[in-house]
Order: structure tokens, then sequence, then C-alpha cells
């Protein structure tokens, strides 16, 4: 699909056909876009844990109680290690969250190009949801997204226009 039509088209599904499961190639094509994402100083302090396994997928209701994620085909934690990633040295900004996020994005677009449907979730407790995932303390668990092929097609939602959002030259 050309890329500025699979911008346009990403939504944020709610709604899985749980009828039909998500291979592994299909897993794998959307690991391989967040791999590839760029990252300060090439560090790569991103982590992805899959969650295919439904007794797990059922616990991690505890962190996020939507019904809608919980049951998905699939479920990927985004996370970051907070101690190897990038800080700048001017005022230790730790980069490992923008990390994530570049990776993070690159997933769910590959995934919309799959015909495959995700939510960006962070609405979750991370404290949860790293002690259920069995995360290391060094490492966070930044965002969540259920993976399938959606049963919906949600209209898009309303987008500021450029001019209220960009600045030339000066803020």
């Amino acid at each position: 699909m050309e890329y500025t039509e699979l911008i346009k088209k990403r939504r944020s599904i709610r709604k899985y056909d749980l009828a039909k499961p998500v291979s592994e190639e299909l897993v794998n094509k959307v690991l391989e876009a967040a791999r590839l994402a760029p990252s300060a100083c090439n560090i790569q302090p991103v982590h992805l844990v899959v969650i295919r396994d439904k007794k797990i997928k059922e616990e991690l209701k505890e962190a996020y109680g939507r019904e809608w994620f919980y049951t998905a085909p699939v479920i990927i934690a985004g996370c970051v290690d907070v101690d190897a990633s990038w800080k700048r040295s001017y005022d230790n900004f730790n980069s490992a969250f923008v990390d994530l996020a570049i990776a993070f994005d690159h997933l769910l677009l590959a995934a919309a190009n799959e015909g495959l449907g995700t939510c960006w979730i962070c609405a979750f407790n991370p404290v949860v949801a790293a002690k259920l995932l069995r995360v290391p303390s060094n490492i966070k668990v930044v965002a969540l997204t259920p993976l399938g092929f959606p049963a919906e097609e949600p209209a898009g939602r309303p987008r500021k226009e450029l001019k209220e959002i960009v600045h030339r030259e000066k803020y």
C-alpha cells in the first residue's frame, strides 16, 4: 500500500475477528518492522513481549481490563531498557521512551499494511504488567497493543489542521 494511504487507513481497533488466527509469519513481519526502527545512537533498547497464551492474556486484565484487549488473538508489550538507552548530556533526558514510540509506530503501521488491527494502549498499570510478564527491573513496560484481524472499520478521528500545530522559524 502507498505510505500516505497506509497512514490515513490505520485505525485503533477494539473489535477482533476471534475466528481468524494470526499466523506466526504475520507476527514476525510486524516485529521485524519494529526491529528496523531507528533509535538514539542506534542503541536499540526496545524489547517486545509477544503473548499468545490464553492464560497469560487473561491475567493481563489485572493491568488493563477491557475484554476486547485481553481476548485478542495476540498481545504485544512494548518495553525498553532504561539503563541501556541513550541519555542527553545536557539534561539527562532518557531516549528510551521515544525509541519505543518509534518502534511501536513502525509495528502498528506494518500491522495495518498486512490487514491487521492494533490499538496503542498506555492507560494500563505498568507495575502489574511488568510483574505478570516477569520483566526485569531495568526494563519498563511502556505500551501494549492487541493484534488481530479487525472485526470493525471505525471512522477516522478528527485531526488538527497543520496551521494549528506547525510553527515556522520560531514558535
